[in-house]
């Protein structure tokens, strides 16, 4: 729902304390029945947050995250269970697996580091995207179906173009019913998203799920909306490429990768 007027709810509903029921808008665009990775991609963050907050600050700051999808996300309940693979004072590896009917569909794994002050040695390209309170909104639902496309307020620079897109994301859903998420993990829940708004050719006729997806940050984004500026390529073997620079209000945060297997629909 792209007019500002988003249904109330949330993407999950918390069971217990590594348990979460994905609700109708974490419905898929490939298919209604399955979760749409986005949304489960912040969700692993919300866990992540709630595994460092369990036990004394460090002062780590999680720089790197990358998803493998191991296999079919069922729009249904699902487990979390978070774990400190390689502790450090100034480094450390944190490994997130969900598991739906005890079987592992996401392996995540993040790299936190220090974080300290280097403000005055920062650079780096820092153009600003056109603020998305000027720009009109486009009706993502129109190109994809799905509970979570429904729930998004997406507002493109220019016209989509195929391969090519940049838009600014937000949703007025909550991440999880009546908790407060972070900042990171409501960013994250919308980076998935940079898929499907620059098709390069009709998600009726070509499949091209990701398999994956990896985020490199180097700066911790801010306020409510995630910047995509997403370029899709087809290579000539059945693989594909989503990359984005990801922006937040004042700037460029980091990048997204994101491996793709291209094939047609059968029957096209």
């Amino acid at each position: 729902m792209n007019t500002g007027t988003t249904v109330p709810g949330s993407y999950y509903e918390r069971i217990d304390e590594r348990r979460y029921k994905a609700t109708v808008h974490a419905g898929g665009a490939w298919d209604p029945d399955e979760q749409h990775f986005s949304p489960l991609g912040g969700l692993i963050v919300h866990a992540i947050d709630r595994h460092l907050a369990a036990r004394p600050d460090t002062g780590l700051v999680l720089a790197r995250i990358s998803y493998d999808i191991l296999g079919r996300l069922a729009l249904d309940e699902c487990e979390i269970r978070v774990e400190t693979i390689r502790p450090g004072r100034t480094i450390e590896l944190l490994e997130a697996v969900v598991l739906i009917a005890d079987r592992p569909v996401v392996r995540a794994r993040a790299w936190l580091l220090a974080g300290l002050d280097t403000s005055g040695v920062a650079g780096g390209p820092d153009d600003r995207l056109t603020a998305p309170e000027s720009l009109s909104p486009w009706p993502m639902e129109s190109v994809w179906p799905g509970g979570y496309i429904a729930s998004l307020d997406v507002r493109p620079l220019a016209p989509p173009r195929p391969g090519r897109t940049t838009a600014w994301l937000s949703t007025r859903l909550d991440l999880v019913a009546g908790e407060r998420s972070s900042p990171l993990a409501s960013y994250v829940a919308l980076v998935d998203t940079a898929n499907g708004i620059a098709v390069r050719q009709p998600p009726t006729a070509w499949m091209f799920p990701n398999v994956d997806l990896t985020v490199h940050l180097h700066r911790r984004p801010e306020g409510r909306w995630t910047g995509l500026d997403t370029t899709v390529t087809f290579g000539p073997t059945g693989q594909g490429l989503t990359s984005t620079v990801l922006h937040d209000i004042n700037g460029p945060v980091g990048h997204a990768q994101q491996i793709l297997t291209v094939r047609p629909v059968p029957g096209h």
